[in-house]
């Protein structure tokens, strides 16, 4: 039987193998096209991105032609040198480096030479092309922008590292991605699908027709068309209330987590980016390490949230049932606990609903004192209460639909045991918890996700920058809701206080009349430590609010770097995006043409005094010119849009 058994085997499985060869290479054409294969030369087809719209259907971004000089470094015969590269604007070296970097990622493949030439560039070496074997021009689609703002937002495109080559088998040397922004996080919905031909080359590499009359060929698939969250009209307003300060306005819809504004300030436009300058200007703005334009201030900036947070106290307490509306505590300019913590109400008896509107740290230190003192484990009480912080989406990723983003830290037993080395927390160490300073960070769609809960009167959805994919529908988390650990209840007394503060509070100065705006001010303390020295700053200027009180429509967050109280600057700057968003026009033109005119330039050059002393390399007169020019380009813009 053996005898039989292993002939057998040796002889199907021969047979098997045999059939498998002939077919791979007799009838699957397939591999032959997958091959370097010198008689078929393979062409693609490059589809247009997907367009991007806002909510109400404006155009932000299309495209425009461009071309791509490619070379096959083995295909290249003599040529004149010196006549392509003037014909290219380009050295004799820079063409012995490219040609080199060229054979390294394959002498028989085509890579790019010269990227994203423009139409006149390209007729130009289109009327010669003839003359250079080995080179040839491949068509391109770049972004065309039609804002000049929403750089943050967009993010931008550019050509493939070796990185990504070598894990998606997609893209090619010279291919584009989306980097930062809506164009990495939608990349494969935007790109579109790449179209190929192949076409036959004789002995003498002339193209001879398409190969097997095209029936491997695939036409190029347009990338799907994006519908954005945003109102591009107060987020172009936003841009403009923010030029010459640094921070970030975040804006949401609460009934569906729609981002409406998403403004990181200073900004740049966005067609800086785009053409053979993209990577000048890109190096230029990266190297900017004091204003950091690339940095969304936004999303990925975490500050102490100071007394907006006094919300979030006022909220545990009563959840706690340390406090209800008519418990009062007594302001002496102030309270001891343990240490001295100053408040700037005076002499006053103060209940829940004034204790929010004059913004009294005394009310809200005994609130969190009485929350922390509740159980007799100290580090149960810290966890119970870090657990209602986070139902409100604070120290977590968020997970927005946008690439980047930060953590922020609501701190836990965990981090105190460590700090504390195991011992029992009492109150009065981690007391500025209570106000929004000691160690808890919030970034600005944070809180303006915190506002949209509030206003909710108890549950969020995941803020998002995406209304609508063509033909495709959007992921769930963004219509699932996110209950906190707060009951209903409790929020009424809360929304009262809040609206009291424009009516009796600190936002009583820019009151908007015909429209119940909820919202509190604050102010965060700032530092920096320079080689070894701390410098104190001028304070954060922090805004939140939502309107209207009723049907809420907008919350809204705003931080204003270095610029003070909460009334000076952030909260005249929340009151007009509300107005403008909600009436479409700004009746407050005083509040308007200030916080428009308003420069925190000079607190800035302050900082910047201090960080060039120590680390000259740090800045230049450069990276001060390129915020000038980016100041200046925005402001360019607005008046020409006025004059239209």
């Amino acid at each position: 039987m053996r005898k039989i058994v292993l002939p057998a085997v040796i002889i199907i499985s021969s047979i098997i193998l045999i059939a498998r060869i002939f077919y791979l290479q007799v009838i699957d054409e397939s591999l032959k096209l997958k091959s370097e294969n010198n008689a078929i030369k393979k062409i693609f087809d490059f589809p247009e991105r997907g367009y991007i719209y806002d909510r109400n259907g404006k155009l932000l971004v299309a495209n425009q032609p461009s071309y791509d000089i490619m070379v096959v470094p083995r295909e290249i015969k003599k040529i004149d040198t010196l006549e392509f590269c003037k014909l290219l604007h380009i050295s004799k070296a820079d063409f012995i480096r490219k040609i080199e970097k060229a054979k390294v990622y394959s002498p028989m493949l085509p890579s790019v030479f010269l990227a994203q030439l423009n139409k006149a560039e390209y007729a130009a070496f289109q009327e010669k092309e003839r003359k250079f074997e080995g080179f040839y021009a491949q068509k391109r689609a770049l972004r065309d922008y039609q804002v000049k703002d929403c750089a943050n937002i967009f993010g931008f495109i550019t050509q493939v590292n070796d990185a990504i080559l070598e894990k998606n088998p997609y893209y090619n040397s010279g291919d584009l991605i989306g980097k930062q922004g809506v164009e990495q996080e939608y990349e494969e919905i935007l790109r579109g699908i790449k179209g190929v031909k192949y076409l036959l080359r004789d002995k003498h590499n002339k193209i001879i027709g398409p190969y097997k009359d095209g029936q491997f060929d695939t036409i190029a698939q347009q990338g799907k068309d994006l519908t954005l969250t945003i109102d591009h009209e107060i987020q172009k307003y936003g841009t403009e209330l923010m030029i010459n300060k640094r921070g970030g306005i975040v804006a949401i819809e609460p009934k569906t987590g729609e981002i409406l504004a998403l403004v990181s300030a200073p900004t740049y436009d966005p067609a800086m980016l785009v053409g053979r300058q993209r990577s000048k200007n890109y190096t230029a703005l990266y190297q900017d390490s004091i204003a950091k334009p690339l940095y969304d201030r936004g999303l990925q900036a975490t500050y102490p949230p100071g007394s907006p947070f006094k919300i979030i106290t006022g909220l545990i307490g009563l959840q706690e049932n340390v406090i209800d509306e008519n418990v009062t505590f007594y302001c002496n300019h102030g309270a001891n606990f343990g240490r001295f913590m100053g408040c700037h109400c005076g002499l006053h008896t103060l209940q829940l609903n004034n204790g929010i509107y004059k913004s009294c740290n005394t009310y809200f230190g005994n609130t969190y004192k009485r929350t922390i003192e509740k159980y007799k484990n100290s580090y149960y009480s810290v966890d119970r209460w870090s657990n209602h912080v986070k139902s409100f989406g604070l120290g977590q990723f968020l997970g927005t639909d946008m690439p980047i983003g930060a953590k922020g830290l609501v701190p836990t037993s965990k981090m105190y045991k460590k700090m504390y080395n195991g011992a029992p927390i009492r109150s009065s160490y981690i007391i500025s918890n209570a106000i929004g300073q000691g160690e808890i960070l919030t970034s600005p769609i944070q809180l303006a996700n915190m506002m949209a809960t509030i206003a909710n009167r108890g549950y969020y959805y995941t803020p998002h920058i995406v209304k609508n994919i063509k033909n495709q529908k959007l992921d769930k988390k963004f219509t699932t809701r996110h209950y906190t650990t707060i009951n209903k209840k409790h929020f009424e007394p809360i929304i009262q206080g809040l609206e009291d503060v424009y009516n009796h509070g600190t936002a009583s100065g820019f009151k908007v009349e015909g429209i119940k705006i909820c919202g509190k001010t604050g102010t965060a303390e700032n530092k920096i430590r320079v080689a070894g020295k701390t410098y104190q700053l001028k304070d954060h200027s922090i805004f939140v609010a939502f309107a209207p009180r009723d049907n809420p429509k907008i919350a809204i967050a705003v931080f204003i770097e270095n610029s003070g109280y909460g009334a000076t600057w952030a909260g005249p700057i929340a009151t007009l995006m509300i107005e403008k968003y909600i009436n479409g026009k700004i009746s407050r033109n005083d509040l308007e043409d200030r916080m428009l005119n308003g420069s925190l330039q000079p607190e800035y050059n302050k900082i910047e005094n201090i960080i060039y002393q120590r680390f000259p390399e740090r800045t230049s007169e450069k990276a001060k010119d390129s915020i000038a020019k980016r100041e200046i380009q925005i402001g360019e813009a607005k008046k020409e849009e006025e004059t239209n």
